[in-house]
């Protein structure tokens, strides 16, 4: 079992929500270094904030075509080299879901790989919003990312119709083989859906919990993941 001081460092500790505010990202940041958690996860505006706090002490990740994954290719890739221009260390890109369910798979690829380009070696997590799709989109789905670059796929934007599940995380972890990260988000309000997480195969979690979630390691209360929903 991962120690607390293993479990920050495999949380992306995260505020998204469009009201936050600069006394509130200073807060999430303030955490961060505390604990030491694998990165702060913020809206692309507020990647410069972040870095500042920081000063390094822990990466700073943002959001690219979040939350719906509809923007142009041209307009993902631009949003990534700002955000690295900025300071943020790690991009989670919402993938062309229309794309993906239209068969039109070059597309998804070449959507994914302009991101990938424009980080410039920095890690890029693609979001799935598995909620949207069916398992074997899914494994599809993890596929194209994977062909496309990225190191991470992850489950959900947190703003979709559910978040991350077991089932989800273990088929991911399924498709993409052992090399390739997973990243559950999406209502992993407690240690015990942690847990349940980290047990199908995540390698990385994305909470606003994340306080809660140390708080309860030691002792965590039974919960079922079938049916998350986003945070």
């Amino acid at each position: 079992m991962l120690t607390r001081t293993q479990l920050a460092a495999s949380i992306d500790h995260t505020l998204l929500r469009p009201a936050a505010t600069r006394a509130q990202i200073e807060a999430l940041c303030a955490e961060a270094r505390e604990h030491r958690f694998a990165s702060v996860c913020v809206q692309p505006a507020r990647v410069a904030l972040a870095r500042s706090c920081l000063s390094g002490h822990v990466p700073v990740c943002t959001v690219i075509g979040f939350p719906l994954g509809a923007n142009r290719p041209e307009i993902k890739a631009a949003e990534a080299r700002l955000a690295v221009a900025e300071g943020a260390d790690e991009l989670d890109v919402v993938i062309a879901l229309g794309a993906l369910r239209d068969g039109a798979h070059d597309e998804v690829i070449a959507d994914l790989a302009g991101v990938v380009a424009a980080a410039g070696g920095r890690l890029v997590k693609a979001i799935l919003e598995t909620a949207l799709l069916e398992p074997a989109e899914i494994d599809l789905a993890c596929a194209l990312a994977v062909a496309a670059g990225v190191g991470f796929v992850k489950t959900s934007t947190g703003f979709g119709p559910g978040g991350a599940t077991v089932e989800a995380v273990a088929r991911m972890r399924r498709a993409v083989g052992p090399d390739i990260g997973v990243k559950a988000s999406g209502g992993i309000g407690d240690a015990a859906s942690a847990r349940a997480m980290l047990a199908a195969g995540a390698t990385r979690l994305g909470a606003s919990a994340s306080l809660k979630i140390l708080a309860e390691w030691d002792n965590p209360v039974p919960t079922n993941m079938s049916g998350s929903t986003g945070y």
